[in-house]
């Protein structure tokens, strides 16, 4: 571990001229906070090439391990719900449930918190304790309280922050909920994605308070967003932009697909926009918003390729192919999904497609504006 020290301030050397630690509160907080010590356990490292991706388990005295702690990327620390690297020999492809997020993303968020001395904080998605261990150093751990929805990663959490000394509120179960015990807040704090801000939160963040979410949605663009709350249990506020993405709340994720429907079936007609242009990041934020419902696939299909939007709540479905440098969309259900995309992609448009959002709740439900 000689290394350590040196490698700790590399990063931070590199996090400072980079942009993400602004301030010197934060900077201090994150050097008495050893990022090495939430890794313990190992983690995942992508496997090179891997198709579909596979994961490979890198442990403490592997070489590279310690590096890789201090490297500004993130790193897969749970596989499907249950599995850790000390399970596995060799390599496995299922999909990541938990990760260490990359340092940067980390205090660039606690940055735009804007926080003072002696505030509340409640954080959503303790994970490893990196970020939590870092509210400690910056707050005090008696004005940091963080949710972790999975046992096993709260505990490992929790024993990664008993033996630096720190020993917030730590509370297992649902982050949806907020934890009203402690309640109120003067900042909330997410750590993973959500479809729609949970009206605990807001309700739990005293007026004036503020909320940083990353929103998002199963076409798979997310941005993050810093809310204030209103005297009359609204928030509104910026996009702050970045392109930030994070794994969805598990309660907010998608249902399975199932039995797709036939694609032979409904009604046909020239589309006027063309699939690929869910290949944008920012466009497919805006049509999110549109078909929040809605899942993206693509497909073969008697030798041709299908752009295909599924509603399974619904039963809604949209495909989409080009012909002869025409792009054709053939949907079905109680929502014409591509009517929809158009429509709010054709007022974006009209607006001269800005990239500066706002969101807005209320009672009645969670509105973008640009």
């Amino acid at each position: 571990m000689s290394d350590q020290p040196l490698l700790h301030k590399q990063l931070i050397d590199a996090l400072t001229a980079g942009g993400s630690l602004r301030t010197e509160s934060w900077k201090r907080a994150a050097e008495e906070v050893p990022r090495h010590a939430f890794l313990h356990g190992g983690f995942f490292r992508r496997v090179r090439g891997a198709v579909p991706a596979a994961w490979a388990p890198v442990l403490e005295d592997d070489v590279g391990w310690l590096e890789a702690c201090y490297a500004d990327e993130s790193l897969v620390t749970q596989i499907a719900g249950t599995i850790v690297p000390p399970d596995i020999r060799g390599q496995i492809m299922r999909q990541p449930t938990s990760s260490s997020t990359l340092p940067s993303l980390v205090l660039r968020m606690l940055e735009d918190l804007q926080v003072d001395d002696g505030m509340q904080v409640l954080e959503i998605g303790t994970g490893t304790g990196y970020s939590t261990g870092v509210l400690c150093r910056r707050l005090g751990e008696e004005n940091v309280t963080s949710i972790e929805y999975d046992e096993d990663v709260a505990a490992r959490a929790r024993a990664a922050l008993g033996r630096l000394g720190m020993y917030p509120t730590l509370v297992t179960g649902d982050g949806l909920l907020g934890h009203a015990e402690g309640a109120p807040y003067d900042r909330v704090i997410a750590t993973c994605g959500v479809r729609t801000v949970p009206a605990a939160w807001i309700e739990q963040t005293r007026p004036g308070g503020m909320i940083l979410a990353t929103v998002g949605g199963w076409l798979g663009a997310s941005e993050l967003a810093r809310l204030t709350v209103h005297d009359d249990g609204t928030a509104s506020g910026p996009v702050l932009g970045g392109q930030v993405s994070f794994m969805l709340a598990r309660p907010q994720l998608p249902p399975p697909l199932g039995l797709l429907p036939d694609l032979g079936t409904g009604t046909e007609r020239e589309a006027i926009v063309a699939a690929d242009v869910l290949d944008d990041w920012t466009t497919r934020f805006v049509v999110q918003a549109a078909v929040p419902g809605a899942q993206r696939l693509t497909l073969e299909q008697d030798g041709q390729q299908q752009h295909v939007l599924v509603d399974v709540e619904s039963g809604s479905w949209a495909a989409l192919y080009s012909e002869n440098g025409r792009w054709i969309v053939r949907q079905d259900g109680a929502v014409a999904l591509w009517d929809a995309a158009e429509e709010q992609l054709g007022r974006w448009h009209a607006a001269g497609t800005p990239e500066e959002f706002t969101i807005t709740i209320t009672p009645d439900g969670q509105t973008y504006h640009w």
